[in-house]
């Protein structure tokens, strides 16, 4: 099957590659020349712009967008609806907010063109692993590109079955799943990343207090000092608590134990906030997402005004003298 690639950062390019392995061939578009001539394969073709790119893809069309959420996505999603004809599929692979997807599908609708929102959870990992791919929209358009999704996604592997799913969707079982109409596949996507905030956050508090158990304040006969690379490791083996992300942290950890590489500062994409926003809007507690989300705030003014009075309060109070660090 043929698809159109706009965006070839590290998803967007892996993306390509993994569909080639598999016999489909690509027309891609990059602002930056050197990633389009750096996936030159016979089965993949390099487009100038995107006009370019439309011109050399067979009707009825097909073009992925893996670009970053927001103006330029917009652009590109509008331009590509001027472009495109009817019938031609318009696919967003990155981490939209659900509620511009409604927005887009319904522009798109008016023009007779398709409009999918696949939220892509895989990372610099999803080339050889797979990726776990999560559509929504209208699902003639999604059944016609399975074969699409179907070679990106990781399939069955070594994963056990889940008992009683005989009668349930098989794709799921491959990791793929039609979520439901427009706008639902980044709302599954967005709760996930909203999710994993929470699970990173875990893992982050509980290896900082094993590192602490060996903090002179600390009772002698009490004080442990942990090898966090061996403790990771072996929670990796059987442990009720093991995962992929167990699986990064014991690898960060065996290759540089003090994470000397490091900042601490720690980024949010914005999927994290709107899970919360929604959260508020349905009226649903999320106390552990939301701290994490505001962990993350915290990671970046750790010598703020925050910070800073709450040190002023403490010492006016109670004539607590904070250590200069």
């Amino acid at each position: 099957m043929q698809l159109g690639m706009v965006g070839l950062g590290r998803m967007g390019a892996n993306l390509v590659r993994r569909l080639v392995r598999q016999g489909h061939e690509c027309v891609v578009f990059d602002q930056n020349p050197a990633a389009v001539a750096g996936l030159a394969d016979e089965r993949v073709q390099g487009g100038s712009d995107l006009a370019g790119l439309v011109s050399k893809l067979s009707k009825p069309r097909a073009v992925w967008v893996m670009l970053p959420a927001g103006e330029i996505t917009e652009q590109t999603v509008a331009e590509l609806g001027r472009l495109l004809e009817p019938g031609d599929t318009i696919i967003d692979g990155g981490n939209a907010f659900f509620q511009d997807d409604v927005r887009r599908a319904k522009e798109m609708k008016a023009k007779g063109i398709h409009y999918l929102d696949c939220g892509t959870s895989g990372g610099v990992w999803g080339l050889e692993r797979g990726y776990c791919l999560m559509i929504g929209g209208d699902k003639q358009a999604v059944d016609r590109l399975d074969p699409i999704f179907s070679a990106l996604a990781p399939g069955e592997g070594t994963i056990p079955k889940t008992p009683r799913r005989e009668t349930r969707d098989p794709r799921v079982e491959r990791g793929y799943l039609h979520c439901g109409p427009s706008g639902a596949g980044h709302f599954v996507k967005m709760i996930h990343n909203g999710i994993e905030y929470g699970m990173m956050q875990a893992f982050a508090e509980g290896f900082e207090i094993l590192k602490k158990a060996s903090s002179d304040h600390i009772p002698e006969e009490r004080r442990y000092r942990f090898d966090l690379a061996d403790v990771a490791e072996v929670w990796r083996r059987g442990s009720v608590v093991s995962s992929w992300l167990l699986d990064l942290t014991s690898s960060a950890l065996a290759e540089d134990p003090a994470l000397s590489k490091y900042s601490g500062f720690v980024e949010d994409s914005g999927e994290g906030r709107w899970t919360i926003n929604t959260a508020i809007e349905e009226a649903v507690p999320a106390d552990v997402l939301s701290a994490a989300l505001y962990a993350r705030f915290r990671s970046r003014d750790k010598e703020g005004t925050a910070n800073k009075l709450l040190s002023a309060m403490r010492n006016a109070f109670g004539g607590h003298v904070e250590p200069k660090k």
